[in-house]
């Protein structure tokens, strides 16, 4: 048995864009090590995200780090060498219906006085925002203007990159198979060789509560719920081009049964399911992809009919749908960073500096509006 003991201070698991996020923010305190159970990280739900940084939605804690998110992603682009990692894209919330139409009074009613919240349009607003409407569809509808597409893919390269720059190790195929708890610390095995460190950190998405699980640490009640979503093929795909010299809206089923936006010269779709998984590599359902075009055909005048691609993802929540953050002082050192749901990619550059300063006890940076305790594991039951 091989041991790496006295060269890590930090095992993160989970190479996907919260295991690496916290990663690199830990790097620049801690000595750490990366550990990814497939053969090529970010395989499930990170490959699988709409990747889309919408201010204003989820719960507060969510909206808070998305906020704080929003305006560092230019400044870690820059810093990790990255393209630019935002494309400005308006986001319609759109009610269709008379539930619709009391469902966008309630969302400006929640959202009412936050700095970016959605702000109500007229449905000729929308039309024009996303001329792919069907005419008269829309009962009522707001939009979110500070919103943007997220290259998912540069973002979580550029984060693995600051990572190996500033030291940090990253392994992949690299299943943990145990992990124990010590007097001062973990041990982490992975094969034949062992890991002890002062501090862990689980970041193991739809898995972290199988981690949990594995050191002895009570799980945090972590419910994976599948997401589907298909590319659908366009007849005329010129009719997607944006607006105002920018993208075309995305819109979003206000209850959130289905949403759409351009994607590679069709439409990515998905008809917002949530099923319960167990966590598994996700597929998709071909009932979940007939909805999808479906629905999204019913409000369209796109005449869709085939499907381009389709795939399915993981999306983590726990009760009371807030981030999952931090140790209980009965197990120091064990740190989850999971529960992220949907948002896990546009929350990233806040959400891996508040884990980072959580797991290093340091102050959270001042932009991140948002208290830590609220994310700790000690709220749940």
């Amino acid at each position: 048995m091989t041991s790496t003991n006295g060269s890590v201070d930090v095992v993160v698991i989970g190479g996907g864009i919260a295991g690496a996020s916290v990663a690199y923010e830990l790097a620049a305190h801690r000595r750490v090590l990366l550990l990814e159970a497939e053969q090529a990280l970010a395989t499930h739900s990170t490959a699988r995200s709409a990747a889309t940084c919408i201010p204003g939605h989820g719960t507060a804690p969510v909206r808070a780090l998305v906020a704080a998110s929003l305006q560092r992603f230019a400044a870690l682009a820059e810093e990790l060498d990255a393209p630019p990692l935002l494309t400005p894209r308006t986001v319609i919330w759109a009610g269709f219906d008379d539930d619709g139409v009391r469902g966008v009074d309630a969302l400006l009613a929640e959202r009412a006085g936050e700095p970016l919240a959605p702000q109500r349009i007229s449905p000729v607003e929308a039309e024009r925002l996303c001329p792919v409407l069907r005419p008269g569809a829309v009962q009522a509808a707001a939009s979110t203007s500070s919103s943007a597409d997220v290259d998912a893919a540069a973002l979580h390269a550029a984060y693995v990159r600051g990572l190996r720059r500033r030291g940090g190790q990253v392994r992949t195929s690299a299943r943990v198979t145990g992990i124990d708890r010590l007097a001062d610390g973990w041990r982490v095995h992975v094969g034949g060789s062992t890991t002890d460190v002062p501090d862990v950190v689980d970041a193991a998405g739809a898995w972290a509560d199988v981690v949990a699980r594995a050191a002895g640490v009570a799980p945090i009640g972590l419910t994976p719920l599948r997401r589907t979503a298909a590319v659908l093929s366009v007849a005329e795909p010129e009719r997607l081009a944006g607006v105002d010299g920018g993208l075309q809206a995305m819109v979003t089923e206000v209850g959130e049964r289905f949403y759409f936006k351009s994607e590679s010269g069709g439409l990515l779709a998905s008809p917002g399911d949530e099923t319960p998984s167990d966590p598994v590599d996700a597929r998709p359902d071909a009932l979940d992809v007939a909805l999808a075009l479906e629905r999204v055909a019913a409000v369209t005048t796109l005449g869709l009919r085939s499907v381009r691609t389709s795939w399915a993802g993981l999306r983590s929540f726990v009760a009371d749908r807030r981030p999952v953050v931090g140790a209980r002082p009965r197990d120091p050192g064990f740190h989850f960073v999971a529960g992220q749901g949907g948002s896990g990619i546009e929350t990233s550059p806040a959400l891996g500096a508040l884990a980072a300063a959580v797991v290093t006890g340091t102050p959270v940076p001042s932009d991140i509006d948002l208290d830590p305790g609220e994310l700790s594991p000690s709220r749940l039951k």
